[in-house]
């Protein structure tokens, strides 16, 4: 069986779109990143569970997919949706917003759930066409919804109410494990577990494959050449420019040159990335199980709670590769990072113990 995701993967789109906050100059030559106040939630203060596989900005509202039910918050209060009240499936795995209707998509280990005006409509392969019911990943695009499940993709047409199944007979995937899903108005790609990038050209109604030039393995033989591994857990396309997080190392494909990120030559804190989330074609961030990181296109920032002490801990890498420690007082709620979203200038991060609000300070 494959490696569970406990990857859980997350292509929501944020009422708010988050962007680098401007800086001043570097002192003593260390670049300025962003610094942010972490406050987290955990059962102690109305979580439902405290592993949280994914997080979704909803204008003021904050939804959180737990092990345990679904969490909004709101007005600084938490409320929890679960499968007395119709939601598919405990586990939350994913979360998107349709920016059109304010509906929120969940899917989760039992189905995809559609969170609307307070009530739930639940689909599974039983009563819909909806290819598995382990549903890693959501986005909606217009009037589709396109979701990314255990035994291949689906696609569900809003006027329609049609839906369309993608996997090993009709496009180029092997393996039909399918871990996150990004969805724009030209294209729609896949994270496949062994089957590398799928890419769907809204257009032409093509598909096209990308995958490790060197095979599915650990070794990296050409850097640069390609998707750094065929095991991925999922992308995120924004200003034409696809961010790739794999459980051996990233990527970044602007459509026509890769660049590859790993520990030993960035500031990656490991090579086992849950989630990527790019910002624009530059800016990324990137949910590890050793923390989590931030690319400004030249420098990186780690944020995590210290592996070793526990304590708050926060790093920036410059271009020469040299490490700094910056001093700070908090920190996410642990260091296996599952999930981001943006708020303004903050951010929503789901971790493995708990749900973390990153106040920027400015």
């Amino acid at each position: 069986m494959k490696i569970s995701l406990a990857t859980m993967t997350l292509t929501a789109a944020a009422a708010f779109t988050w962007a680098a906050p401007s800086t001043v100059p570097a002192v003593n030559h260390v670049p300025q990143m962003p610094h942010y106040r972490f406050e987290n939630f955990t059962t102690a203060n109305g979580l439902p569970d405290d592993h949280v596989y994914s997080v979704l900005v909803d204008g003021d509202r904050i939804w959180a997919g737990t092990d345990n039910g679904l969490a909004v918050y709101e007005n600084h209060t938490w409320k929890t949706y679960t499968t007395k009240d119709g939601l598919a499936h405990r586990a939350v795995l994913s979360l998107a917003l349709d920016r059109n209707t304010g509906d929120v998509w969940a899917g989760t280990m039992g189905g995809l759930s559609r969170i609307s005006g307070g009530h739930i409509d639940s689909f599974t392969q039983l009563n819909s066409g909806l290819s598995n019911d382990v549903v890693y990943g959501v986005a909606v695009q217009g009037e589709d919804v396109w979701v990314a499940t255990a035994a291949g993709g689906s696609r569900l047409n809003l006027r329609t109410g049609q839906w369309a199944l993608y996997n090993e007979r009709n496009t180029p995937m092997v393996e039909i494990w399918v871990y996150g899903v990004s969805a724009s108005p030209t294209k729609v790609y896949y994270a496949v577990w062994g089957s590398g990038v799928l890419e769907y050209d809204q257009s032409t109604k093509t598909w096209d494959k990308y995958e490790d030039p060197d095979g599915e393995t650990e070794m990296v033989l050409f850097k640069d050449q390609g998707l750094i591994h065929e095991i991925t857990s999922s992308v995120s396309f924004v200003d034409k420019v696809l961010w790739v997080s794999t459980y051996f190392g990233d990527s970044r494909y602007d459509g026509r040159y890769w660049h590859n990120f790993l520990t030993k030559d960035s500031g990656l804190p490991s090579n086992f990335t849950n989630f990527v989330k790019g910002v624009d074609a530059n800016h990324a961030w990137f949910c590890t199980d050793r923390g989590l990181a931030y690319y400004d296109g030249t420098n990186w920032a780690v944020y995590r709670p210290s592996l070793t002490t526990g304590r708050p801990e926060m790093t920036v890498r410059d271009a020469q590769g040299h490490v700094t420690a910056v001093p700070v007082t908090t920190a996410p709620a642990h260091h296996y990072i599952l999930g981001i979203d943006f708020q303004g200038n903050d951010i929503w991060v789901a971790t493995a113990r708990g749900l973390s609000h990153g106040i920027f300070q400015n």
